[in-house]
């Protein structure tokens, strides 16, 4: 499709043109089992047909509660095919925050993975809910009730009449991770994940170098799909370029470096997490990981040690980008011929982005001063679910307004400092937590770090370091605090630090930080309580 075209069609529309042009291409692999485009597209027009015959109708809501599986597109184009919206739900979610996304999107049915099931029926809503059950691989247990199994509803084998939509239309309740309160449901529309999947695409055909535009891709989809990340990066832009998507159902190490081996993706879309746990592997070169053309990351801050070690361990590179679930989310990209390791790169195309400053939220910084990230371009949301406030908050003359506090160098390459609500306040000094985990993984001991501010009744704030080694590694408090005295300025180093085998994370691999703050006030509360 053409550039202007990207601008017209909807998302069932770019999935039936690729079937058009690649008929008999793998479009999934899994397991060892693979599906091609033809397969694909017409399991979900016979999807979208059930789902009518279920009495969903345009505009209802339908939630996806999966890991990543060959029904996860299934349902998700199925969904969309029938003018229907897609509710993302990560299937680790507790029966409290079902009920919230549940709830406050209406939905009036949920394609779920089996083992889950329990989990749903705990929700006030399950009672009236459609609940359609993936089963992986099929028992034979027979279901009732509003439990429908999910190859019923390809049943009917009928053709599902075209259902009119427009790039308008919303396609996506993307819910926000819930750091600043209640979780916000982004409406994300056709015309934002098509120019956003679209914008990404080019980006990498610029990177083929001599091959024909035609090589299909191969994409290690290993980030969830439910995530806007893996949605976005993996599946839409895969499905726009007629790429393969190699699915997995979680990130384990060995089972993805296994799995590299032996399908030999071209594109491996992950986060900072997951280049840590490949760097910590002995003998990762030994996998073939000369395959992948390029490693792409994105969800959290990337720090350059783990880009320098992943490189000189095998032979790939990581190009860093920037994005918000928001923004459908990619919004910033290094470009392919000129990288800036720390920087998440330039504004993608069509996407027009800028600092201002923090206290007026307006005035244009000049390169070198730190403010807000501010952004304006196809991509941005129409605003949040039900919460008109909320999106006048953070949409303002069409300018989403990022949270993240953010400066751009002389060739418009943009730094994320940190979130706005990190920051630490320490006697009166600003102190962003990112500054301060760069240099810890320079430390050689240090496999994963993530900065704090904790209550201080002299300071305000403290910096605390919660730390990761790295096997066989040794290291103590003191030594790491001199090691830090060494490269940052006095009022940075951590006043505490504290080691721990492993960090709480999200299913996506991004490091908790407000979890540690939690735990470190509900500590600080219990000492005042004694």
């Amino acid at each position: 499709m053409s550039q202007l075209d990207m601008t017209q069609v909807t998302l069932p529309e770019v999935l039936e043109s690729t079937c058009e042009r690649y008929p008999e291409r793998s479009a999934v692999y899994f397991k060892g089992m693979q599906m091609d485009y033809q397969t694909l597209t017409e399991r979900v027009r016979r999807f979208a047909a059930g789902l009518r015959d279920l009495g969903i109708e345009k505009g209802d809501r339908v939630g996806i509660m999966l890991p990543n599986c060959p029904h996860f597109p299934i349902a998700y184009y199925g969904i969309l095919q029938v003018g229907a919206i897609v509710v993302q739900i990560n299937p680790m979610a507790v029966p409290a925050e079902l009920e919230h996304f549940l709830g406050d999107s209406g939905a009036k049915a949920i394609v779920v993975f089996a083992p889950l099931l329990p989990v749903i029926d705990k929700v006030a809503q399950a009672a009236s809910l459609k609940k359609i059950v993936v089963e992986l691989p099929p028992s034979g247990v027979t279901y009732s009730g509003n439990n429908i199994l999910f190859e019923a509803l390809f049943a009917s084998g009928e053709s599902l009449p075209r259902v009119p939509l427009s790039t308008d239309d919303i396609a996506v309740l993307q819910y926000t991770g819930g750091t600043t309160g209640r979780s916000k449901g982004a409406m994300l529309t056709h015309g934002n994940l098509v120019c956003n999947a679209f914008q990404i695409s080019q980006i990498l055909k610029a990177s083929k170098d001599g091959e024909a535009e035609d090589d299909q891709d191969r994409i290690l989809t290993v980030i969830p799909l439910f995530h806007v990340y893996g949605m976005t990066v993996c599946m839409n832009m895969g499905i726009i370029d007629g790429s393969q998507l190699i699915m997995l159902p979680r990130f384990d190490r060995d089972e993805v470096l296994e799995t590299i081996r032996d399908a030999k993706p071209t594109l491996f879309p992950g986060v900072p997490t997951m280049y840590v746990a490949v760097n910590a592997h002995p003998n990762a070169a030994e996998y073939g990981l000369s395959s992948i053309r390029f490693c792409l990351s994105g969800s959290a801050p990337l720090p350059v040690e783990i880009i320098k070690e992943f490189t000189a361990k095998t032979g790939s590179t990581i190009m860093e980008g920037y994005g918000l679930s928001e923004a459908s989310p990619v919004t910033h990209f290094n470009p392919i011929d000129k990288q800036k390791p720390g920087s998440v790169g330039k504004a993608i195309l069509h996407t027009e982005s800028k600092i201002v400053d923090l206290q007026d939220g307006k005035s244009e910084l000049a390169p070198g001063e730190v403010g807000e990230l501010i952004i304006r371009g196809p991509q941005v949301m129409s605003g949040y679910w039900n919460m008109p406030e909320e999106t006048e908050n953070v949409i303002r003359d069409g300018w989403l307004y990022t949270g993240d506090i953010a400066y751009r160098d002389e060739e418009d390459y943009y730094y994320i400092v940190d979130r706005k609500k990190d920051m630490i306040i320490a006697g009166g000094y600003n102190i962003y937590p990112r500054e301060v985990e760069e240099v810890l993984y320079q430390h050689p001991a240090v496999m994963e770090a993530v900065v704090i501010g904790v209550p201080d009744a002299y300071l305000g704030e403290s910096v605390k370091a919660v730390v990761v080694l790295k096997a066989n590694a040794s290291l103590t408090a003191e030594e790491l605090n001199a090691f830090c005295r060494e490269n940052m300025a006095a009022y940075k180093v951590p006043r505490l630090i504290e080691f721990r085998d492993s960090l709480p994370k999200t299913a996506v691999g991004k490091i908790l930080r407000r979890t540690l703050r939690e735990q470190e006030l509900a500590k600080t509360a219990a000492e005042q309580s004694e």
